[in-house]
């Protein structure tokens, strides 16, 4: 932790083995904000992550959300500080490198590759229950075909799937407020139901929510809305990561809590029963509530918006492993082959590293490491956030950036709240989360660590503007 970086020279942000190190500015706002806002999902979200939280939480489910985003504002002050003041490709891991250390932001790279790897796979696998209606395939099937077409796309000019990711997530914005209105409409309880604290419990019973369960819960409802963080992936192509990224960051966590949070309120309400609402079985409530063409189109609304997920989730996690070659984590053979840029401007082998791994493990049951995926986000966002109280210090305290209300109380909070929720999750979860982290700490101090010279050189782009 002691091992700071300093930032780098501009020349070692230009250097590669082809001579090519630099991702093309290309996107404003407005398109990182679609992109952002697509890797969050907030449709397929609702419709594959949240009936697990509907299935533990019952009625606290929306609470739970809510408190989670609540949360997400303070990570998102942070990330949008770190973010302006370390604008690089590499996010969490450039950001804690350059702040708090190499080795924690190396712990923070393998974390973020934990999330990287399981999620996109899980989603893509989802697609299957949404085609239904028109045709039966494997889920298995259905997902690796989703991870390629992905990668495919995530081989194109980033422009264009800012397009193309944007058209995606206009259908799966109707879908939610299709949803929305459906629910409120047919709402069997009040407003008062969303505090309730109420789960259906076995044989029929009604078990009471604790604390605890709310509390166990916060992890995945922080992953819900953890996509925000990819306006920091972008940074290297944002026209001027200075200004944008906080607003990037600032704007997609406010429009995806609207989009997730208010359907989750209605389908609490319009449940028919406890039960119904345990089940999580929204398709079938979508259809109760109108008809099969509803629900059918709702439904491919959502298979739509999987695919866009997966699309956003290639590019952002080609990205960071682009980042981590130029930066030298691996053996000098694979950091040339990773920090490859092909005609469209976009890192291809990199690309075909995420996908067609990520095509591979849809054929893998991934739903355990759900928990592993909620033990990093927050421990991700924890280290986050002790960068972000490092972040004044020594020379960053006037590099032009972005800075948070309430420094330095909101992340000395955030440390607190985080660590408290982290240590709450189940000990199976913390222990497969606390092994792969070892093992990445033994290839840090036998492997990096001697090479400190010439590995592990976080760096910044040369052309980073105001």
């Amino acid at each position: 932790m002691t091992d700071t970086l300093r930032p780098a020279e501009p020349a070692s942000a230009t250097e590669t083995g082809d001579g090519q190190r630099k991702l093309k500015r290309s996107i404003g706002v407005v398109g990182g904000t679609l992109l952002t806002l697509s890797c969050v999902t907030p449709a397929s979200t609702l419709f594959v992550v949240v009936p697990d939280l509907f299935g533990t939480l019952g009625t606290a489910t929306a609470l739970t959300i809510a408190i989670g985003s609540v949360l997400c504002i303070a990570v998102a002050f942070c990330y949008a500080e770190l973010g302006t003041l370390i604008p690089s490709a590499g996010g969490e891991y450039a950001m804690v490198s350059t702040l708090a250390g190499r080795l924690a932001g190396w712990l923070v790279f393998v974390l973020s590759l934990l999330v990287v790897v399981i999620v996109p796979p899980v989603i893509a696998m989802g697609t299957a229950d949404y085609i239904a209606p028109l045709v039966h395939v494997d889920p298995a099937l259905t997902g690796a075909g989703v991870m390629l077409l992905a990668t495919l796309a995530g081989l194109l000019d980033l422009r264009a799937n800012a397009w193309i990711t944007g058209v995606f997530l206009v259908l799966e914005v109707i879908a939610a407020a299709v949803v929305a209105v459906l629910g409120f409409s047919h709402a069997h309880r009040g407003a008062g139901s969303l505090v309730s604290m109420q789960v259906a419990g076995a044989h029929g019973s009604v078990d009471p929510v604790t604390a605890a369960l709310v509390v166990s819960g916060l992890a995945i409802a922080l992953f819900v809305t953890q996509g925000f963080s990819t306006a920091v992936y972008l940074s290297e192509e944002l026209e001027h990561p200075r200004r944008d990224v906080a607003r990037t960051v600032l704007a997609t966590l406010a429009i995806s809590t609207v989009i997730i949070l208010v359907p989750v309120a209605a389908i609490t309400m319009g449940a028919t029963d406890l039960r119904e609402l345990t089940g999580g079985d929204l398709s079938a409530m979508v259809t109760a509530w109108s008809s099969t063409a509803v629900g059918t189109f709702v439904s491919l609304c959502v298979a739509l918006a999987i695919v866009n997920a997966g699309i956003v989730m290639v590019i952002q996690n080609s990205r960071v492993l682009f980042a981590s070659a130029r930066d030298k984590a691996w053996p000098t053979p694979v950091n040339g082959l990773l920090s490859r840029l092909g005609r469209f401007g976009s890192p291809w082998v990199a690309t075909l590293t995420v996908g067609i791994p990520g095509a591979l493990l849809c054929f893998v049951d991934l739903d355990t490491l759900y928990g592993v995926t909620g033990v990093s986000v927050t421990a991700m966002y924890l280290l986050v956030a002790v960068a972000a109280l490092l972040g004044r210090r020594d020379g960053h305290r006037h590099t032009p950036a972005w800075r948070m209300p309430l420094w330095p109380a909101v992340p000395v909070l955030l440390i607190a709240v985080l660590g408290y929720v982290l240590v709450q999750q189940d000990p199976a979860y913390l222990l497969w989360t606390g092994g792969i982290t070892a093992v990445a700490t033994l290839y840090w101090a036998l492997y990096l660590r001697p090479r400190r010279d010439t590995h592990w050189l976080v760096s910044l782009p040369e052309d980073t503007r105001s």
